[in-house]
């Protein structure tokens, strides 16, 4: 598995990837104007997902523009109650008009509608993420929702991967995952206030641009948590893109990237909260994972149809860094999700 080790351009001028493979941190330059696609087909998103394991809530917000479509989505998540209330929507035509830079740790990217509001803005390794919606049904009956984090970007390693499909080899996918952001703020949901806590409370981030193939089955995970008074954090994944050239397999420990192969996710897809397992091909991961809440989604408008299961809950078991230590994680809260997107 090739590592990137100095900047290069990701796209060569006919659209091929200049050189696949994964890195520790963003470097391949994103140049749109060598795309060899429609722009109804570039697919640029920003997720963020906010967790607060001591107080059991957390947020998660969607802001993506895939060309003919837009979708921004705000969710809220109580894992006390095991529920969860999204609202979401989308524009029409973006075409790459929402604004999304080329580069993951500067700018602005905001959209509005009669539904929703979303802003993020990253600068100087700070993400200050706003948002609201007076549409928005809180769990207890009551409406809206409000809120304002910001986020804090330590000097750490991230997971950067450029890989294209077998298929069709200028589909291309650039990817940034950033776990352990500290994360602080409030937010107002319906009638209830809620505070993160950036000694306890950590903000991971999905940073994507690219250009896909019509019909994708993916699946991720995330983590982000302290163990034993370290930032640790996982990111898994795999079924997107041809995964030969690399893998996003990693564990973060404090501040740097351990390299894991290929790992399998165990689920039972007939249901989603009955426990899944994780285990890596290299015996460096076996984790059990209990779910809490299945924030699933099914959209179908035509030619954009999304079945998502983006499953909230705690891990266990134990990892093996580079150097052979083990790390053992104990009720670590996270997600994992299996989604099979036509768009």
């Amino acid at each position: 598995m090739p590592e990137i080790k100095k900047q290069i351009p990701l796209l060569n001028p006919d659209g091929t990837i200049t050189e696949e493979g994964w890195a520790r941190s963003p470097l391949w330059t994103y140049n749109r104007e060598n795309i060899a696609a429609s722009k109804l087909r570039i697919k640029e998103w920003d997720y963020y997902s906010i967790l607060s394991p001591t107080k059991e809530f957390g947020i998660t917000l969607t802001a993506s523009d895939l060309g003919y479509a837009g979708l921004f989505a705000i969710c809220f998540l109580d894992f006390k109650k095991g529920i969860f209330q999204q609202i979401d929507t989308l524009s029409v035509f973006p075409l790459g008009k929402t604004g999304f830079p080329k580069v993951n740790d500067l700018g602005v990217v905001s959209f509005q509608d009669k539904k929703l509001h979303l802003r993020f803005e990253t600068k100087d390794g700070k993400r200050t993420l706003e948002f609201g919606s007076d549409q928005f049904l809180a769990p207890d009956g009551s409406k809206g929702i409000q809120g304002k984090i910001e986020l804090w970007e330590p000097k750490m390693d991230t997971m950067n991967i450029a890989t294209s499909w077998k298929e069709n080899r200028k589909a291309f996918y650039y990817n940034t995952k950033i776990n352990c952001m500290p994360a602080g703020g409030q937010v107002s949901v319906g009638n209830t206030k809620y505070q993160f806590d950036a000694k306890t409370d950590f903000g991971a981030l999905d940073w994507g641009r690219g250009v896909w193939t019509y019909k994708n089955r993916w699946y991720w995970g995330s983590v982000s948590a302290w163990i034993g008074e370290k930032p640790f954090g996982l990111n898994l994944g795999y079924g997107f893109s041809d995964r030969t050239p690399a893998s996003e397999n990693v564990i973060l420990y404090d501040g740097k990237i351990h390299k894991l192969d290929e790992v399998k996710f165990i689920i039972n897809t007939n249901d989603y909260m009955a426990p899944w397992k994780f285990q890596s091909n290299d015996n460096r991961l076996d984790l059990d994972f209990k779910p809490i809440v299945d924030r699933n989604s099914y959209m179908n408008f035509l030619i954009i149809k999304t079945i998502q299961h983006q499953v909230f809950g705690t891990f266990n078991g134990t990892v093996v860094l580079d150097d052979g230590k083990k790390i053992k994680l104990e009720n670590v809260l996270g997600f994992a999700e299996d989604v099979l997107n036509h768009y």
